[in-house]
């Protein structure tokens, strides 16, 4: 599938971004144009996520591919692969299956591990709001403020929801493939062998996403793991506390430096 990406600079090394469930590129905006004075940032939509394509195919091994043939069109033999929460499952697969392609792996508050169901909220407003009756970002917000208090959260949805131009809103996302795929985004992550390069999983201080216990079957498979905590941030770390998260990033990247 040719996936839709925004490149930022054109410095090298490529650095490639994948975003979480219900996420898109623009999510890692401002991190990706501040990296882009040193990489070549390649901010990509996943399958039935933002401008990408839609399939009914939906886990992570196409995700994976997905990938490896983005890279593989843009002739890109070795790159930097940071990946958010779904993103990073996507990323740690990618590695565990094609390390010879990764250079430096980071992961964004996620484990390799299996979750208990915490969207279901949202695919129920996805898909009980009549968003072609909405007339207003403004409607979209308060539509929304049924299924969640929190404006932070009520944003990001929101920007999975497109004007019409015959007016009205709908939804740009596959919700139907995201649901289909569900159970698989947040279940156990199978990984088979070692990823002998560096790797940093980088956690937000106030998220419970990864934890001590998580620890040794991340080692088990990435040999080199790093941990950071970013202070004051959750799950969406590098929102929360995109200095921090910056700092330790390069910290990681440019040991030396």
């Amino acid at each position: 599938m040719k996936l839709f990406y925004k490149q930022y600079g054109d410095s090298k090394p490529a650095l490639f971004i994948l975003h979480g469930i219900f996420g898109m590129l623009d999510n890692w905006h401002n991190i990706a144009k501040l990296l882009s004075t040193s990489y070549t940032v390649y901010s990509i939509d996943a399958r039935n996520h933002g401008k990408s394509p839609h399939s009914m195919e939906m886990g992570f091994n196409v995700m994976v591919e997905d990938i490896i043939e983005l890279a593989n069109d843009l002739n890109i033999d070795k790159f930097i692969l940071m990946g958010h929460s779904m993103g990073g499952k996507t990323a740690m697969l990618l590695a565990d299956m094609y390390p010879e392609r990764v250079d430096h792996l980071i992961v964004v508050d996620i484990a390799p591990k299996a979750y208990k169901p915490s969207h279901t909220t949202y695919f129920n407003a996805f898909e009980e709001i009549q968003w072609n009756n909405l007339n207003s970002r403004k409607e979209i917000d308060e539509a929304l403020l049924g299924y969640e208090s929190n404006i932070g959260v009520r944003l990001f949805l929101a920007k999975n929801v497109d004007r019409l131009e015959s007016g009205g809103f709908e939804v740009k996302s596959n919700i139907p493939a995201l649901k289909l795929a569900y159970n698989e985004i947040i279940g156990h992550l199978p990984l088979h062998s070692v990823y002998e390069g560096p790797a940093l999983f980088i956690t937000g201080e106030k998220s419970h996403y990864l934890i001590e216990s998580d620890k040794p079957y991340i080692l088990e498979h990435f040999a080199k793991a790093q941990f950071n905590i970013v202070s004051n941030a959750g799950h969406w770390v590098h929102a929360d506390n995109p200095s921090e998260f910056l700092t330790k990033l390069t910290a990681f990247l440019n040991p030396t430096h």
